[in-house]
């Protein structure tokens, strides 16, 4: 898909037992799995793993970027 060249898979993690699986969301094909001793320890790397980076906006954002929102978020905690 042209898309993922271009901008990266976007995984989806997630869990069947012990076996942790990953597809691309975006309908390309890619992915893959991978058996871990429980499937406590799948289920912990899936919800660790499927995270977007939007979630954190603002937490992690970029230095320099988005200093405005550091800045802000920032002011926010302290008051």
């Amino acid at each position: 898909m042209r898309t993922c060249s271009l901008l990266g898979h976007r995984y989806r993690f997630e869990t069947e037992g012990p076996v942790l699986i990953w597809r691309c969301a975006r309908g390309c094909g890619a992915g893959g799995s991978k058996r871990y001793p429980s499937a406590a320890d799948a289920s912990r790397y899936a919800a660790a793993f499927d995270r977007e980076d939007s979630d954190d906006l603002g937490r992690r954002a970029p230095l320099i970027g988005l200093l405005p929102l550091r800045l802000w978020r920032a002011l926010r905690r302290r008051g």
